[in-house]
């Protein structure tokens, strides 16, 4: 086995802390989270230890030209192309067609889960449809947020800072998995990240997160196109307050129209269906945020253990 991958594995698990001595330390009623916890870190080591030795890219080379099956036309890889020409022709739409620009994302987009399920059902699971997939997504979505810094430019440097947090997050995580010998970037254990194990190890989890990551930037998109109000009336929200409360609401509104009732009063019947969709996917947008910085911030320690594991590796050899 290569230096890099022994000296990687070694940071790795010197880093991680003994889960099963920790174990028999818990309460009864922690034991059972401890449990999964376990078998999630040995789950993830016998990949490692099942991962062949990393070939040098001459080697890599010559096998994928005198490979007798092609990785690129494996069902997953086929739909990962598609959803690159998918994406591609909602970009040349998104400035004159919402409907087929949205539609054609949309598509793109939900695709993304079709290929995972093609790959682990017909056992074509690859690293290069991997990371296919995580760039396909990156360039998808940073070309849709370049297009809101257009339509909002007051609000560019938040978009320019969105681009940057989440290739930079993916990047550095894909690396990081791959220097520890990972055999995919979704093998995190729950020592390293509880809010990363949960992420990925959950694929109902990763897709409403994903989805409304998406739908939340869509929606800012489709303002801009929709700006029909939907009629609401403030009276509808006003119910569960009780009626001497709507009441007296109400008639602050209208007696003082520069009051905070009045002005939400207003907000409410100026509400378009793009609004009310973004305002709902908002929050999920603000969490998949959080979660692209804690991913960053744990890919970048993995990174330091194995810097230091290298480091003490070196004085060692220079002591001898």
């Amino acid at each position: 086995m290569p230096r890099s991958t022994r000296v990687s594995q070694s940071a790795a698990a010197t880093a991680s802390p003994d889960f099963e001595a920790a174990g028999e330390k818990m309460t009864p009623n922690k034991r059972t989270t401890s449990s999964k916890s376990v078998a999630s870190t040995r789950s993830v080591k016998a990949e490692r230890d099942e991962t062949p030795d990393v070939l040098d890219s001459q080697e890599a080379t010559r096998m994928a030209n005198e490979a007798k099956e092609n990785v690129f036309l494996f069902v997953p890889n086929l739909i990962g192309y598609a959803r690159i020409v998918l994406a591609a022709l909602s970009l040349y739409y998104m400035k004159s067609n919402p409907k087929t620009c949205t539609l054609l994302y949309g598509i793109s987009c939900l695709l993304d889960a079709a290929d995972g399920v093609a790959a682990r059902a017909l056992g074509q699971s690859t690293k290069f449809g991997a990371v296919l997939d995580m760039v396909t997504d990156r360039c998808t979505t940073s070309c849709l947020l370049c297009f809101l810094t257009t339509a909002y430019p007051r609000c560019a440097i938040i978009f320019q800072g969105l681009i940057t947090l989440d290739f930079s997050s993916h990047y550095i995580h894909m690396y990081s998995s791959l220097i520890t010998g990972s055999s995919s970037h979704k093998l995190v254990t729950s020592d390293v990240s509880w809010i990363l194990w949960y992420y990925y190890n959950d694929s109902r989890t990763l897709f409403f997160y994903c989805a409304g990551n998406e739908l939340f930037f869509v929606c800012l998109y489709l303002m801009d196109f929709y700006p029909t109000p939907l009629g609401l009336k403030p009276e509808w929200f006003l119910w569960p307050l009780g009626k001497e409360v709507a009441s007296s609401l109400t008639k602050t509104a209208i007696n003082n129209q520069d009051s905070i009732q009045a002005l939400t009063f207003e907000i409410i019947r100026k509400l378009t269906w793009p609004q009310v969709l973004g305002a709902i996917t908002f929050p999920i947008c603000a969490v998949k945020q959080v979660i692209n910085a804690v991913q960053f911030w744990k890919a970048a320690k993995v990174l330091v253990g194995i810097d230091l594991a290298e480091r003490e590796k070196k004085r060692e050899k220079q002591g001898e």
